[in-house]
């Protein structure tokens, strides 16, 4: 009751923040005072993530293309770094914008965006891009607002770039993580294919996987070269070994409320609309920008990389191939599935 509570007159501020209380629409220098605030939260706590970088952008885009009359308030991490809160809060009108995985949707009722944690189901960067920005992703989008009775918006489709396993040591097919526990999302068709693959999936909060690594709790984990870097989870023994399974190009929901969104007025979804668009695009931009980058600074800091090319990656697929199958089968998804490996064989011809 006491969350709830604190919950309520977060939004209730938020209300204020985004409706104004000013009789004067000008500040003292003469510049007009926003009439807009919004809010945008994410579970990164460094500026050098590129979720933070792109919601750094968004606040600058929407300043500029407002001239002035819209601005935003970020909060990195500040206001949690579980995705289940940020959510909560966004729904609560606390927060107006916010990052989510897919599988956290599930949680609400809305298994077919689950499909996007499918592993193995984009084979590189530009296959996940042309698939998100094209009728895939739109019917995606639309699906979840149906589902969710316009609670949830997509505003954009984020990307933490490529995931890749690290743990106590080196792997190059299914059979080595046998026995092995391994931090996963906690998303039934990941912890599905790692169980397969022989390895024990266990949940442990992000913030608190550095720690779990440390003192031996689970024996690897999964996520990609940036955010493990800024986490320092490769300086640990646990994390110490990298091999590029390459297994998830990553999906992350750039998410408003449908009852947000229906509050704005038609200029103001103008800003709205085009501040979400340059944000993404930072996103991406930065995500594969900081790849390379941040593999070289763990290879620096002594961590010791399998090359993707020396992986049996035709092996992890045989497991993830028929998981793919399934999913679509039980979901009615199969026309879905179907435009994604078409995307593939178009760009492989």
């Amino acid at each position: 009751m006491k969350r709830k509570w604190s919950l309520f007159l977060a939004a209730v501020l938020a209300a204020v923040s985004i409706t104004g209380c000013s009789s004067s629409n000008t500040a003292d220098d003469g510049k007009p005072k926003p009439e807009l605030n919004i809010i945008v939260a994410h579970n990164q706590t460094s500026l050098e993530n590129p979720y933070s970088k792109a919601a750094i952008k968004f606040k600058e885009a929407l300043e500029e293309v407002s001239g002035g009359r819209a601005t935003a308030t970020l909060h990195h991490g500040t206001l949690g770094e579980n995705e289940s809160e940020l959510v909560e809060k966004l729904e609560m009108g606390a927060v107006h914008l916010t990052v989510a995985s897919p599988g956290f949707m599930t949680l609400l009722g809305v298994k077919e965006i689950d499909m996007f944690s499918l592993l193995y189901l984009f084979d590189s960067f530009e296959h996940w891009e042309a698939c998100v920005d094209g009728q895939f992703g739109q019917e995606m989008s639309a699906l979840l607002s149906e589902k969710t009775n316009n609670r949830f918006r997509v505003m954009g489709y984020w990307t933490c770039s490529v995931r890749d396993y690290y743990g106590k040591k080196p792997i190059v097919s299914p059979q080595d993580l046998k026995g092995m526990t391994i931090r996963t999302q906690s998303t039934p068709v990941v912890t599905e294919f790692f169980k397969q693959c022989g390895a024990i999936p266990t949940s442990v909060a992000w913030g608190e996987l550095y720690q779990a690594l440390s003192q031996g709790v689970v024996d690897s984990a999964e996520n990609d070269y940036t955010s493990f870097r800024l986490k320092e989870h490769h300086k640990t023994d646990n994390g110490k070994y990298i091999s590029e399974t390459h297994h998830d190009y990553t999906t992350r929901l750039f998410l408003t409320t449908g009852q947000f969104y229906n509050a704005l007025t038609e200029e103001q979804k103008g800003w709205f609309d085009e501040a979400c668009r340059i944000a993404t695009e930072e996103n991406r931009k930065v995500t594969y920008a900081m790849f390379e980058e941040s593999k070289e600074k763990v290879i620096a800091d002594g961590a010791v990389v399998t090359e993707f090319e020396d992986m049996d990656i035709e092996a992890f697929k045989t497991i993830a191939l028929p998981i793919q199958d399934n999913f679509a089968a039980e979901n009615r998804m199969e026309k879905y599935l179907e435009m994604i490996r078409d995307e593939s064989r178009k760009q492989k011809q």
